[in-house]
């Protein structure tokens, strides 16, 4: 009998101690690199950036991002995972049109892969249904953020600025409830400007969201919503007075902080072997740190 107590003893600590060591060495800190593209993937005419070609040397510069998502991603799915090696992928779906191109390629497992169709669209943005989708990153033991993958209505008349904005709110409203409390991340190719009188996209950064070209390009100064757009831009990069519509947004909770390290538009890594643009879209970087605070 005290052998068997004395045995259920030395289990019991050998068990303790087992999961301290496995907590010490949990991971409580690291870094990640983010990718947006929208890869103008339309089909050929309509696209004029000549996805046959260029989508699969998009395909093998992916690689060298641990999170990317990206749009457009309509007709040529095939040719822009050609040389594509991220582990875990999303899945095309198209249905019974081109689909709402969005696709996430990731080093790190992602869950609930779910897609969120626009309810309101203006004009050719009806012909596929564009939209958000969500996923849950395990970007380590304990540390998950959610990330979601948008495309806007484009345009800039009085109906397509009215969908956008119902766009904004459609995705916000979903971020309310499903990501109530979450770590996220959103990127993509979001149509708006800050500066532009008929957009909203101020609804996400009242959401306790920051904008990482605001946050290391601009001070956290965001800009005015004058009508003056900002597009002293260089051909390869990016800075406080150049805003493109592809944006990178974050937001830490009280289990996982996200800090952004670096913010970059590396168009020359996307450029052909004549110097040519591979989309009509320059590409959007960020790369994060990240610490586990529970």
């Amino acid at each position: 009998m005290k052998k068997q107590f004395y045995f259920s003893i030395l289990l019991v600590l050998v068990t303790i101690t087992a999961c301290k060591k496995s907590s010490t060495n949990a991971v409580t800190e690291g870094t990640f690199t983010a990718l947006t593209y929208n890869v103008a993937g339309l089909p050929e005419p309509v696209s004029q950036s000549h996805p046959l070609v260029n989508s699969p040397q998009i395909s093998s510069r992916l690689n060298n991002y641990d999170i990317v998502n990206v749009q457009e991603d309509f007709g040529y799915d095939s040719l822009l995972r050609l040389h594509e090696h991220h582990p875990f992928q999303s899945k095309y779906f198209a249905g019974t049109s081109l689909g709402d191109g969005l696709n996430l390629f990731s080093r790190f497992l992602f869950l609930d892969y779910m897609r969120t169709a626009w309810v309101d669209c203006n004009g050719t943005d009806c012909y596929t249904p564009k939209g958000f989708t969500y996923s849950r990153v395990k970007l380590a033991e304990h540390a998950y953020i959610d990330l979601y993958d948008v495309h806007c209505n484009a345009g800039s008349d009085v109906l397509d600025l009215a969908a956008r904005r119902k766009n904004i709110l459609q995705m916000c409203a979903y971020i309310d409830y499903r990501s109530k409390g979450h770590a996220v991340i959103i990127m993509g190719d979001t149509n708006t400007r800050y500066t532009r009188t008929g957009d909203n996209i101020r609804e996400i950064l009242n959401r306790d969201f920051k904008d990482v070209w605001i946050e290391l390009e601009r001070n956290g100064v965001v800009p005015n919503q004058d009508g003056i757009s900002l597009s002293d831009c260089d051909p390869t990069s990016t800075y406080a007075n150049c805003e493109v519509v592809d944006k990178i947004f974050y937001r830490s909770n009280d289990e996982v902080k996200l800090t952004p390290l670096e913010f970059a538009i590396p168009g020359d890594q996307f450029l052909d072997a004549n110097g040519e643009w591979l989309s009509d879209h320059r590409p959007v970087y960020a790369k994060f740190k990240f610490n586990v605070l529970k």
